[in-house]
């Protein structure tokens, strides 16, 4: 029985994890119906990226927002040069946009900040909660119980995001109909650009958490996108 909830635990909290990479895909298929194959990609990205970042001597937290500030700006940019000019394309030019895309991105975070794997740690330590270890025998990991907390704020706060604001609003409204949303004045290009920024923000969380589970920040944790599907 202690073996059996020590797996449903780390399981679940798994899951929870896996929603932040899964939740990218969400958010800009529903606004724009394109199926984003780079978001592992800008889930590496973001990652490499600040791991980089703090080696070269910047602090922790200045790394986190110029980081996030690159996220932003790489969502925009993405959403303006590859994917406005394909507007109205066939679905599966759109997905092809997006592998091509995929690769682009990888050999650019490798070009700018090296191929080796990068060590990460963002404060929270890997070891087993003391109480259900020493009374229970069962071992779950503080590390993942934090990240799961964190990704569940964020999407509880991207749930609120969506529910009671006017972008918010206007972003569902896009998801349920593109024509009608223009019809009502909704300007469909910046919303597409606040979902591709609210897409690098989910990246740089994910790449984060996942950076600091997984053996370091490496090419590998692209595939964390793949394992993330079953959630989707």
């Amino acid at each position: 029985m202690e073996f059996f909830l020590e797996v449903l635990i780390g399981g679940l909290l798994a899951g929870v994890m896996y929603s932040l990479v899964a939740l990218g895909f969400v958010l800009i298929y529903k606004a724009s119906g394109v199926f984003n194959f780079a978001q592992g990609a800008m889930v590496f990205f973001a990652a490499l990226t600040f791991v980089s970042l703090v080696e070269r001597g910047m602090n922790f937290w200045v790394a986190m927002v110029v980081t996030l500030g690159v996220m932003v700006v790489l969502g925009v940019l993405i959403e303006k040069i590859v994917l406005r000019p394909l507007v109205n394309q066939a679905q599966i030019t759109l997905f092809m946009a997006t592998i091509g895309l995929t690769f682009f991105l990888e050999g650019f975070s490798q070009a700018l900040w090296g191929s080796q794997p990068h060590a990460l740690n963002i404060g929270i330590s890997d070891e087993p909660i003391g109480w259900l270890a020493d009374r229970h025998n069962i071992l779950v990991s503080k590390f993942d119980l934090y990240a799961a907390l964190i990704a569940g704020i964020l999407v509880a706060v991207l749930a609120l995001f969506f529910q009671k604001t006017r972008i918010g609003r206007a972003l569902r409204a896009v998801a349920d109909d593109h024509q009608a949303a223009l019809a009502v004045g909704i300007p469909l290009k910046q919303i597409w650009g606040v979902v591709w920024a609210v897409a690098g923000l989910v990246a740089l969380v994910a790449g984060l958490l996942w950076g600091a589970r997984a053996a370091g920040v490496q090419y590998a944790l692209t595939f964390t996108a793949l394992k993330a599907l079953p959630v989707l």
